[in-house]
């Protein structure tokens, strides 16, 4: 393409000459698959055109898409209005009494309500891989490159793209620029005196978590840029994974037949593009910092609010052939003519020494640093940034009780570690990349696993850091025993697992915000015990010590207008509490229903204390646990009305589905009551407790016959047993109960809980109903179906498709040999998700045949671990089939 100047930043400045220059391309027509995206897969369009020509080591497998891509639905989030007529009557009281607390929370306490009904976020189809380790913060980077969603207050969000916050590129031959753009597709109409508008046919994003990679071909001068960003987020690694920062590494390929000096700018402004960037009292420094003979330099940029106060750094290592340069501070309004030609000129910046003063009320300050370095004809070079945030202390939204996060055992509290946050992360980078390499290659080489689901596997795990994720330290006085001593059958008052690993908290959802949120958490909680079982561990001791704490302020409950209790005694909590109030001390803040009459809360604790040693084998633990399972299963048995060993649901919503009505024994309740009997019969023959064991055996006999009389059809379990119109409904997640046995090493022999032939004819029922007879079997499996092959439409829930629970529901049929049927169960939800709706990175907890989703940014697809566990297991049971030649 030619490179045509223009006269002037926008085209209204002829005097400025040479500085001035905006060089345009002439795009050919080089990614015609933009308007192909959606009936095809994007990774398998993109890798047509770029795996041989275009990026630097980029892998493979991964999420791909063109810069230039533009998807075609455009969803809207679920609003009252779209509640259908047959159900908005029973819906009316919740209403109203939900805008009267709504406008209490929102107009008396000006705080976000848990739940904000009226404010829901606009799906925005741009986000990319977050940056940052786990429980520090987050900053998201979208798939063109902006920075655009922010978490640095503990699980409060905003969406703002910075528009400043940006990476530039100046080629340099013979001591002339040729070349400057702004690696950005967007034209912003502030600072113009940049040169905007980078031609995205010509660039693809690649996100494989916990690292993206985007490849910029410029234009015209046969230069190819590729950034890969790298965030320490690594398996059983309880140190690195906990730190603030981001690597961003630029791959220069020079495939002319000279050589090129490179420069690549990097500007962020002091803040995050909240009104407080604005407060006044900001300001920025240069540093430097040597160490074990590496150093590096850059810019500190202090935002000194007075709650949670941080530091954001850019930095970039020193070495003998780069040269770092930068520009401490610089309005990032108006034209900015300034910076633009300060790197033009030499292609490096002018370095004050010196701080900048404070900025004053209603000004914003920004800072760029610039790294340089030659590139040879037909060579390669690289350049490496960081960015890292340092908010050792933070407060909740009460501001009652200061936190410390986790990385502060490393680095301090003092607030000054972004320096040695840096440097660390320059220097360590390599090792990182090694780790996760290392922990992925076995997936991405196994040729019988589908790309989309290596896919699916690797960036849904960007929840575990961008779930408003929270890792504190345990303070000295803190007792989470709830007072009763251990050798009261309580438990420790600091746990060992809590006191070494800290304490660990996520988001049901970035707009469900409330954390730990128990019936969710239940599917999501395979991505943590497999990955980083010591914070799995430390999550259920917190839920095991609010078990048997209660407290007994009286509050409106939203569904049902009634008073009751905030927490009873030995029951499971829904959550450890908001955010934006003061979570593990104030539990619950999930006020629609009583949680303490839901039938799922206390099952789901007792199913994953089992399955949580089965894959540790911590022995204390299931100590520890023990006498907690025994109270909450004693709790639970009051809901067994009629004595037959099997509990009945309340005729509300009182289970994860807490829109959807089930009345008398359910198979998805009953389902769980009867897989946690079996589980608690082998606790107790493992701890040598032949009392409990007759006990729950008893129970056990006489649930599941009661559960097979009560509930199977002859192809499947009813939804449940009150002989209602659609009792006989399918539910997709009919077998959750089964589905924890498995993935626990139980489900056969002594303690099988289900006939085996059945389970099989209610997931075939599952796959032949709810996935093949929905959308065309391209959308995932529906919650809930009629026989006759057409959605139960009886609530707002039972015709969602749960992306969480359709990987649940896979791994089942992987655990039961069907792994082709759980393969394109799940395969649906994932080509939806990513490459339809453009929901990259903000999975939602579901979406309609057509229209709606809900609830963006969701916890519960984590469960797609699941499907890894069933995996991993089924392959184990082959290999010792083919060994021994014994079959189940």
């Amino acid at each position: 393409p030619d490179l045509v100047p223009r006269g002037g930043w926008g085209g209204g400045r002829p005097n400025q000459e040479s500085k001035d220059l905006k060089f345009h391309c002439h795009c050919s027509n080089v990614c015609k698959m933009t308007s192909e995206w959606g009936e095809k897969s994007t990774a398998d369009l993109m890798s047509r055109y770029v795996s041989k020509e275009m990026g630097y080591n980029v892998p493979k497998e991964g999420w791909r898409i063109c810069l230039a891509h533009e998807f075609k639905e455009k969803r809207k989030p679920f609003q009252a209005k779209d509640v259908s007529l047959s159900n908005i009557w029973g819906h009316i009281g919740l209403g109203v009494r939900y805008l009267k607390f709504w406008y209490k929370k929102t107009q008396v306490e000006k705080k976000a309500p848990f739940i904000d009904m009226f404010g829901a976020q606009p799906l925005r189809q741009i986000y990319g891989a977050p940056l940052g380790g786990i429980g520090g913060g987050t900053i998201t980077r979208g798939w063109r490159g902006e920075f655009c969603r922010w978490q640095l207050n503990p699980g409060m969000y905003h969406y703002k793209t910075v528009i400043p916050n940006q990476f530039t590129v100046c080629l340099r031959r013979e001591g002339k620029t040729v070349y400057q753009q702004v690696l950005s597709v967007e034209r912003p109409p502030t600072l113009q005196g940049w040169n905007w508008g980078y031609c995205g046919e010509y660039a693809f994003y690649h996100a494989l978590y916990p690292r993206a990679w985007t490849v910029y071909d410029l234009p015209g001068q046969n230069v190819t840029l590729t950034c890969r960003q790298i965030s320490p987020v690594i398996p059983h690694d309880y140190q690195d994974s906990s730190l603030p920062v981001a690597v961003l590494v630029w791959d220069i390929e020079n495939k002319n037949e000279y050589d090129l000096d490179v420069s690549i700018m990097f500007t962020m402004v002091n803040g995050s593009g909240q009104k407080d960037d604005k407060c006044g009292g900001h300001w920025n420094e240069p540093f430097h910092l040597e160490k074990e003979g590496e150093a590096v330099s850059g810019v500190l940029l202090h935002h000194c609010t007075a709650v949670n106060p941080y530091t954001l750094c850019i930095a970039a290592r020193e070495q003998s052939d780069r040269e770092i340069s930068h520009q401490t501070a610089f309005s990032p309004k108006g034209p900015c003519f300034s910076l633009w030609n300060d790197l033009i000129d030499d292609g490096r910046l002018d370095s004050p020494t010196g701080s900048s003063p404070p900025t004053v009320k209603g000004e914003k300050v920004a800072a760029a640093v610039a790294v340089g370095c030659s590139v040879p004809a037909q060579g390669h070079n690289s350049l490496e940034f960081c960015l890292a945030w340092d908010m050792p202390k933070m407060t909740f939204g009460s501001q009652e009780k200061e936190h410390t996060r986790r990385y502060t055992r490393y680095f301090g509290t003092k607030g000054d570690a972004s320096p040695s946050l840096s440097h660390y992360a320059l220097t360590h980078y390599k090792q990182w990349e090694r780790s996760i390499e290392e922990w992925q290659r076995p997936i991405l080489q196994d040729s019988s696993l589908p790309s989309w689901y290596k896919s699916a596997l690797f960036n849904e795990l960007y929840f575990v850091a961008d779930g408003g994720t929270v890792w504190t330290e345990m303070t000295e006085d803190a007792d989470i025993s709830g007072g009763i001593c251990s050798e009261d059958g309580g438990l420790p008052a600091q746990p060992a697992v809590i006191k070494e690993y800290g304490r660990f908290a996520y988001l049901e959802g970035q707009e469900y915000r409330m954390y730990n949120t128990y019936d969710v958490h239940f599917y999501s909680s395979f991505a943590l015990i497999m990955l980083w079982p010591k914070l799995a561990l430390s999550v259920q001791y917190d839920i095991a010590g609010s078990v048997v704490q209660q407290d007994l302020t009286e509050r409106l409950y939203l569904m049902s207008g009634q008073y009751s209790p905030v927490k009873t005694k030995n029951v499971v909590p829904h959550d450890i509490g908001d955010p934006d109030d003061e979570p593990w001390m104030r539990v619950n803040a999930y006020l629609i229903h009583d949680t303490a009459g839901w039938k799922d809360l206390n099952l789901k604790f007792v199913l994953q204390v089992y399955r949580d040693f089965h894959l540790t084998q911590d022995r204390q633990y299931l100590q520890d646990m023990w006498p907690i399972c025994q109270a909450v299963m004693e709790s639970e048995l009051k809901f067994d009305l009629d004595g037959d060993g099997l509990i009945e649901n309340s005729g509300y919503a009182d289970q994860t589905y807490d829109g959807w009505i089930v009345t008398g024994p359910s198979a998805y309740c009953g389902g769980m009551w009867v897989a946690s009997l079996c589980v608690m019969c082998k606790m107790a023959r493992l701890l040598d407790s032949e009392e409990s064991y007759r006990h729950y055996k008893d129970l056990l006999d006489r649930g599941s016959a009661a559960f097979e009389k009560l509930l199977w059809n002859g192809k499947y379990y009813n939804y449940d047993s009150s002989g209602r119109e659609l009792s006989n409904s399918v539910m997709s997640d009919q077998c959750a109960g089964h589905w924890f046995l498995r993935a626990s090493g139980l489900g056969d022999g002594e303690f099988q809980a289900f006939p085996k032939e059945k389970i099989q004819s209610a997931l075939k029922s599952v796959f032949d109903l709810n996935v093949m007879s929905f959308a065309g079997g391209q959308m995932g499996a529906v919650n809930g179906m009629r026989p006759e092959g057409v959605p139960d439409h009886s609530s707002v829930q039972s015709d969602e498709v749960w992306i969480g629970v359709v990987y649940g529901l896979a791994a089942t049929m992987i655990h039961e040999g069907m792994q082709e049927e759980g393969m394109r169960t799940a395969e649906g939800c994932y080509r939806t998700v990513w490459e339809k709706l453009g929901m990259a990175f903000q999975t939602p907890e579901a979406y309609c045949e057509k229209n709606i989703y809900r609830s963006l940014a969701y916890m519960r697809p984590l469960s797609i671990w699941a499907m890894q566990l069933a995996l991993n297991t089924s392959q184990k049971d082959q290999t010792t089939t083919a060994q021994t030649g014994v079959t189940d």
